[in-house]
């Protein structure tokens, strides 16, 4: 419904200007320049986290063996003696419940490597290629380098 208008009165329209649109995608474009950067990278650093998290747990397992048996597990008998004895005859004081119930895989979904070196060890995940090496956010990344 129109109403009459009398002479020398304007009719007013409320709409944004091309001037206003303007300022608003701007302004929504310097935003998104700011945070976007912030936001496509942390699921990876959230992922590479989660691969340190988990090697703890398994290095405190590892721990539990060690004061259990007198040695951390041999390279050749890997993180499966933290579930189940290797060798009765060579650790005849093995818990009598599994140092961790199922081995953990990382972020990409492969298991870790481990290996020992003297009476230390070293634990490791490939990363996001699942190849050794690598740089970046394919870099392998170690037990020994989480915080």
């Amino acid at each position: 419904m129109q109403k009459n208008l009398k002479i020398g009165q304007k009719r007013v329209k409320s709409a944004f200007t091309l001037l206003e649109l303007l300022v608003v995608i701007l302004i929504l474009g310097l935003l998104a320049a700011f945070v976007v950067p912030n936001i496509v990278g942390a699921g990876d650093k959230a992922k590479r986290d989660l691969v340190c998290t988990q090697m703890h747990s398994i290095a405190n397992a590892l721990d539990m063996f060690k004061m259990d048996n007198g040695t951390y597990p041999d390279t050749e008998e890997g993180l499966k003696a933290l579930i189940s004895n290797p060798d009765p005859d060579k650790y005849p004081t093995y818990s009598s419940k599994p140092y961790l119930k199922r081995l953990p895989k990382d972020s990409w979904g492969q298991p870790f490597q481990y290996v020992k070196m003297g009476d230390k060890f070293e634990l490791i995940s490939f990363g996001a290629d699942r190849k050794e090496g690598g740089s970046g956010d394919a870099a392998d990344i170690k037990y020994s380098q989480c915080k």
